[in-house]
């Protein structure tokens, strides 16, 4: 399922237009990337919970020339499913 097939779906469950139904998507995107942004976690109970985890500077290789090289620290965006999801999926 891609943006386009999401928009339509929510369109057609909540009454919306596709318009709406997009600008409402495009809202909580960015709701959550700016709650990711302040470092907070954003948590849907039953659904999941989306935070910011922190990776650690680490040693790598060039994987062209072997060289050691040095993977500088950075956040990454997770998503941990809540226990509602995990039992719709299973």
């Amino acid at each position: 399922m891609n943006k386009g097939d999401l928009i339509e779906r929510i369109s057609r469950e909540a009454g919306l237009s596709k318009a709406q139904a997009g600008n409402a998507l495009d809202a909580f995107t960015a709701s959550v990337i700016e709650v990711l942004k302040q470092g907070k976690a954003v948590s849907m109970i039953g659904f999941g919970t989306f935070q910011v985890s922190q990776r650690a500077a680490r040693r790598g290789r060039h994987p062209q020339t072997g060289a050691e090289i040095v993977i500088p620290a950075s956040k990454s965006p997770t998503f941990k499913a809540g226990k509602g999801l995990k039992d719709a999926v299973n």
